[in-house]
């Protein structure tokens, strides 16, 4: 399966509340404990409101503070007792890690994919086979993974019943609160600001940055106050303290190590440390795991790529400091938002499977423990995520859209033989509505139905697609919310799926299959309607998608597209943007500029990105004396053109309002 370039093994909104929670759960607060499990004294109108007053009260925690940690951890979701990225569990995101991943598939990476994808350059795979992962001994997993069998311990419960009821993962979660509180010999106050250094340790981060960063974000939320419906159907809120200041002082008596920034390109707002990809020269001439450059002097940086990792943290961070393995620019660690910087964004890290992409672009990697698709990431993760992405784009002026912050399965194969093997992280379950709320960037209706484009936005937690192959070829995934919507040949559940004729294959419901699927935030060309069905211009066909008027799975926009020039039936379209064999100089070898089997016919209309010069990025010796940028008289424009973005030649559309 397709997963991202680090995979050993792969299968498959904000919303600030004003106003006071009055007697929300004061009720619950008086009822009597007597010895009771969470679950024997829940409130039947909701439960998991009820289990957090309940927990609050038995281990003296403010209910705020449990509040705003199980929000950074799972949004206040349970995921039906189905583990995160990282082993963790329910809403208080307890870690197991050992559990999860003897749960697991056991799927690996083929490891043919060319993650530099560069043609010029022989494609470099790691030296050993990576061997099938066992599952570690608890001992030999950090503490950040197993918070559950501490919470066992704390509160007589057992795991089993951590792991699988809401309730009891709450009430575990706040004893793991409350002994922290009382390992820093502080009292179990009432006051939510005397309580910054137990959810600093609750973070499970072993350096005070980073655990300083997930106790802001904590404090964040009790400031602003939150409010959405869970998983479970039911209405959470937590009011807004905008006067709460915390005791930051507390953090230097938690004995956490203090994190090196120094060689960092991150924001102060994250918790960032330098663990360099090594740029060696080995074997005969050959060389990894990234190119020198002088980025954006030399070219410009355009995209950011957002993959998964698929491994556990120590995993990935043996493989970017394997000179023949690939390389990428970021990690980040799903159980406290923590970042290594690998590459300098001046260099060029082997991560997309598209040269060009690469050349043009900064590669983040997210932490992944296990192979299902369907487990999810900590909302830390995502808030650490969207504040480097904003920094990025500022400091490289990249636009917030999604096509230029893409996603792996976004990039498109450069050649024709290559489109089949690109790879599809980090797929439909990752929530790019909720990621670009976190980057300032939410998508809204910007036309009426006249506008001629339409925004994909479907409700994340109740789009449902069916996918199949999480865990068994063929077999259906368990239900889970999804940012992508699927695509059909009629206005019919019935009809057959759109094909992509690139892959060769006819089209599956499987969850690494994009030929007939658009993701949200992505943008199309309107190409008629017909009763709660809309239909949009996708690789030179009209494809449907479901779009109840009560329901809707996108929002009307307007904008610029592309089509065809005068006199011109189709024009070809490419996965990369070089420059005519004019262009090079000597001792650099011409690439071919070569179209993808796919036509853009006239009629047609594609939403455009940005213009481009043709331009290739000669780099394949290791010192970087002999490289240079090639730059045509030739120019691009980048389009959204199906699942994954393309290029037209300019000289061949002419650019028009999308509506009109």
């Amino acid at each position: 399966m397709r997963g991202s370039v680090t995979a050993p093994r792969r299968t498959a909104g904000h919303k600030a509340v004003r106003r006071t929670a009055g007697a929300l759960g004061s009720a619950a607060l008086l009822l009597p404990l007597l010895g009771a499990a969470p679950s024997e004294a829940q409130s039947t109108t909701n439960p998991l409101r009820s289990a957090f007053a309940l927990a609050a009260a038995q281990y003296q925690v403010p209910r705020s503070v449990l509040l705003g940690v199980s929000y950074l951890q799972s949004r206040w979701d349970t995921h039906a007792g189905a583990p995160s990225v990282t082993g963790g569990y329910g809403p208080m995101h307890l870690t197991d890690a050992r559990a999860a991943l003897a749960g697991a598939p056991a799927h690996h990476s083929d490891g043919l994919e060319d993650a530099r994808g560069d043609g010029a350059r022989p494609p470099l795979h790691p030296e050993t086979k990576i061997p099938e992962t066992e599952i570690p001994e608890d001992s030999a997993l950090p503490a950040r993974l197993r918070t559950l069998a501490r919470a066992a311990d704390l509160t007589g419960l057992s795991a089993e019943r951590l792991r699988t009821d809401p309730a009891s993962n709450v009430a575990g979660g706040a004893a793991l609160l409350a002994a922290a509180q009382k390992d820093l010999g502080e009292p179990l106050s009432e006051d939510p600001a005397a309580w910054y250094g137990a959810v600093a340790r609750f973070s499970g981060a072993d350096d005070s940055a980073t655990a300083a960063a997930y106790a802001d974000d904590v404090y964040d939320v009790l400031r602003t106050g939150e409010e959405r419906t869970t998983d479970t159907g039911r209405r959470i809120a937590l009011a807004a303290q905008p006067d709460l200041v915390p005791d930051t002082e507390q953090l230097a008596r938690t004995g956490l190590r203090t994190l090196d920034p120094r060689g960092t390109e991150c924001p102060r707002t994250v918790a960032c440390e330098w663990i360099p990809a090594p740029y060696e020269e080995f074997g005969d001439g050959d060389y990894g795991n990234h190119d020198l450059g002088d980025r954006p002097t030399s070219q410009s940086i355009d995209y950011i790529v957002v993959h998964d990792t698929e491994g556990t943290w120590d995993t990935v961070l043996d493989l970017v400091r394997d000179p023949t393995y690939v390389s990428w620019n970021y990690s980040l660690r799903s159980t406290d938002g923590h970042i290594a910087q690998h590459v300098k964004a001046k260099d060029v890290a082997w991560h997309a499977g598209n040269w060009y992409v690469n050349a043009k672009s900064i590669g983040l990697e997210h932490e992944g423990f296990l192979a299902e698709p369907d487990a999810w990431y900590t909302e830390a993760m995502y808030r650490s995520s969207a504040r480097l992405v904003t920094y990025l784009a500022r400091k490289y002026d990249i636009p917030l859209d999604r096509q230029h912050i893409l996603g792996h399965d976004n990039v498109p194969g450069p050649t024709t033989p290559i489109i089949a093997d690109m790879h599809t992280d980090p797929g439909p379950y990752w929530d790019w509505r909720h990621y670009f709320e976190l980057l300032g960037r939410p998508f809204e209706p910007s036309a009426g139905t006249h506008g001629g484009l339409v925004t994909i936005r479907p409700d994340y937690a109740e789009n449902k697609p069916e996918y199949t192959g999480c865990v068994t070829q063929g077999t259906p995934c368990a239900p889970h919310g999804s940012s992508e919507v699927r695509l059909y040949s009629d206005h019919d559940e019935n009809s057959p799926l759109i094909k992509d004729v690139g892959l060769g294959t006819a089209p599956t419901p499987g969850v690494n299959d994009v030929s007939s699927r658009v993701s949200t935030g992505q943008q199309y060309a309107v190409a008629d309607r017909h009763g709660d069905w809309t239909a949009i211009w996708y690789l030179g066909q009209k494809a449907w998608f479901k779009n109840p008027k009560k329901n809707p799975t996108a929002v009307n926009a307007r904008g610029r597209v592309v089509t065809p020039r005068a006199g011109l039936e189709n024009v070809p379209v490419y996965g990369r943007a070089y420059p005519e064999a004019a262009a090079y100089p000597p001792g650099v070898p011409a690439q071919a500029v070569s179209p993808l089997p796919y036509r853009l016919p006239a009629g047609q209309r594609y939403v455009v990105g940005d213009r481009l010069p043709g331009e290739y990025l000669y780099a394949v010796t290791f010192s970087p004396d002999s490289h240079k940028v090639v730059i045509g008289e030739d120019s691009y424009y980048e389009i959204q053109f199906g699942h994954r973005v393309a290029f037209v030649r300019a000289a061949d559309v002419r650019v028009v309002p999308s509506a009109g």
